[in-house]
């Protein structure tokens, strides 16, 4: 993790706020989750322990009063070097509201939109808010499930991974694509044909299509496409075994995955939510509950940090696991 933030991350930021990031404690710095800079407002960090202010001096604070609070020019700064100066070049990836950077790590810009003559957001100019989300590659994060995404000969369970932002959701399925593709899933289960819908370049992490996470062997990479659109795209010219893809919950997401198990392929994918019975009342993906289009669901939460497991769940709705105490 330290080599993530020296290499990775310091050099996107402003030169003052590099200085507070490195001079911020150890630990810290490896369990950090989020930088948030926001124009005239304390640099904000957030991490597995909760989230603080830095200090002038880089370190962690709860005192509004007494955080270092960023500039204008830090901010300018900071999307300076997250472009490369050329605003004009990253013009879709505005548009789509957040930037890729090398090693995965995607940033969140917001500020004013500017509109086309029909009423979408064609760029963002006056950037004023700036979320560095730090991608964590975790190899291993699929064996504390894989034994429910397999049947007794290693058929793959069509599978939700359910939970709420920053549970885990997208470093458990990065780790089950590369398990898939690699044959590691199940010792009746050969290395697959993976396909991965990457609508917002966070499960491959791509930056000039190249993947930055290690995704598998055998695995393909439609990044930056939206979700429906390009399960469909890979269905017609991957021939996928199993397509990934993160955050469903639009109409049009419901009915590429009924395509896609209709034409054979296993799907696994996730939604937000906190729990089974929440997500299965949301209108655009219900129908996907009452036809068992998926025999798994995962739940996950942060009550124990990242990808604690909260419950696993067949078809039907039986409870598989259960992790003691009450949730949410």
């Amino acid at each position: 993790m330290e080599y993530v933030i020296e290499h990775q991350i310091l050099p996107v930021l402003a030169p003052a706020i590099r200085k507070l990031a490195a001079r911020s404690p150890q630990p810290v710095r490896t369990s950090l989750e989020e930088i948030r800079i926001r124009q005239e407002q304390p640099v904000q960090v957030y991490t597995h322990q909760g989230d603080y202010f830095l200090d002038p001096d880089g370190q962690p604070i709860r005192s509004l009063n007494k955080a270092y609070r960023a500039t204008g020019e830090d901010v300018a700064q900071t999307v300076q070097l997250l472009t490369r100066s050329s605003l004009y070049a990253w013009e879709e990836e505005l548009r789509r509201g957040y930037v890729t950077i090398a090693g995965g790590h995607r940033v969140g810009l917001a500020g004013k939109a500017v509109l086309t003559p029909l009423g979408s957001v064609q760029t963002l100019k006056h950037i004023s808010c700036i979320n560095i989300r730090i991608a964590r590659e975790i190899q291993g994060a699929a064996d504390g499930v894989k034994q429910f995404l397999t049947g007794m000969e290693g058929k793959l369970h069509n599978t939700l991974i359910i939970s709420p932002p920053q549970s885990g959701k997208t470093t458990l399925l990065r780790d089950i694509a590369r398990q898939a593709s690699d044959g590691l899933l199940h010792p009746g289960l050969r290395g697959m044909k993976v396909g991965v819908v990457d609508e917002r370049s966070e499960l491959a992490g791509c930056v000039n299509g190249i993947p930055q996470h290690s995704i598998g062997a055998r695995t393909d990479v439609l990044d930056a496409c939206p979700k429906a659109e390009g399960m469909l795209m890979m269905i017609r010219s991957m021939s996928p075994q199993l397509l990934i893809t993160d955050e469903i919950g639009r109409e049009q997401d419901r009915d590429a995955i009924l395509e896609a198990v209709h034409s054979g392929v296993a799907v696994i994918a996730s939604a937000h939510g906190l729990t089974l019975s929440e997500v299965r009342n949301r209108p655009a993906i219900r129908s996907l509950f009452e036809e068992k289009v998926f025999s798994r669901y995962i739940v996950l939460s942060r009550r124990n940090g990242p990808l604690t497991l909260e419950g696993v769940y067949d078809k039907d709705g039986q409870c598989l696991f259960k992790r003691e105490g009450r949730y949410p």
